[in-house]
């Protein structure tokens, strides 16, 4: 009988882990390092947030989590990256808000809906449009003035044609009644080169110019957010100067589709533990970025709502691929 009893309890054991392998594979996971690719480049605010959230999650991985930088394309060869990845949990990506947009202007090598895990998102950007401390424009009337008396010949460094520092603009433009001149750069080192330099009359991107702004050497005209940044309180947004131009772009943690549960789970719990981190902390405000925080089945939710309100926008820029 003790015997019967033994084979029984094997048996149901057996069962159990055969029902449940993502939980015995996540119990497991991770047993090595996990590279986390960053689609801009090196030491722009996008990296060093990255690597800020890299290093916490690794702590509470008990693995090094490794930034690997991938700019160009719009911030989308992280995106192309997934698409050939192992669904095994040791490689991530941040998917900015150009995932969700360029493949309604362009051909491109991947399915925003259908090619990846949306695992947690964790942060969003301020946007701001900035000149040279020596400009004579000195606020968005003048800028706009500018553009009308002399259509296209301003110009404005971005950070890649369909992100969100291009099409914010491009939006603004529109409603202003004005044509700007955008010069796409890989990221934001670049972007503030080109504008600390001269080669552009202007630079919109998310707070790497912070720093500059403080230190005086560039102008902020306007932020992107829908209420004022606590660092520049007396900057307006281009919503209340009547340009009803909103724009944040929420991003996280992403990896390819097919994922085990069990993972997701084990990898979202370790990064939404980075937002009670204080080096984490530190650095998002440095950087003005908010928390903004969304579950796997949020931010899932996020990625088709996005998707389809993406489409809409890139239709009223005119932007849409030619069929």
């Amino acid at each position: 009988m003790n015997q019967r009893r033994l084979l029984l309890k094997s048996a149901a054991a057996a069962a159990g882990l055969a029902a449940a392998p993502g939980l015995v594979r996540a119990q497991a996971f991770p047993t090595r390092p996990i590279k986390y690719i960053c689609p801009w480049p090196a030491g722009g605010s996008t990296d060093i947030v990255m690597r800020a959230f890299a290093e916490s999650a690794g702590k509470a991985l008990g693995q090094t989590v490794l930034v690997e930088n991938k700019p160009g394309a719009g911030g989308t060869l992280g995106a192309i990256e997934m698409v050939n990845a192992r669904p095994d949990g040791y490689t991530l990506a941040q998917l900015p808000i150009s995932v969700f947009r360029i493949p309604h202007m362009q051909k491109v090598q991947f399915d925003t809906l259908r090619d990846f895990t949306w695992i947690a998102c964790l942060t969003g950007y301020t946007f701001g449009f900035v000149v040279r401390a020596d400009s004579p424009i000195r606020s968005i009337k003048d800028l706009v003035d500018y553009a009308r008396a002399n259509p296209g010949k301003f110009t404005y460094g971005n950070t890649g044609t369909g992100t969100s520092p291009h099409l914010a603009v491009e939006e603004f433009a529109q409603k202003a009644g004005i044509q700007l001149q955008p010069v796409p750069y890989k990221g934001n080192a670049e972007n503030m080169q080109a504008v600390l330099g001269g080669h552009v009359m202007g630079a919109s991107d998310a707070t790497g110019w912070g720093p500059h702004v403080d230190a005086g050497k560039l102008r902020l005209l306007a932020t992107y957010g829908s209420k004022r940044t606590k660092r520049w309180p007396n900057v307006p947004t281009l919503d209340e100067l009547g340009y009803k131009t909103i724009s944040d772009s929420p991003f996280g943690v992403c990896g390819p589709k097919g994922m085990d549960p069990g993972v997701v789970k084990v990898l979202h719990d370790a990064f939404k533990k980075t937002l009670d981190d204080p080096a984490v902390q530190a650095v998002l405000d440095k950087y003005d970025q908010q928390v903004i925080y969304l579950d796997t089945a949020a931010y899932t939710k996020y990625a088709r709502d996005t998707f389809a309100s993406e489409k809409a926008l890139i239709e009223r820029l005119g932007l849409a691929a030619k069929s």
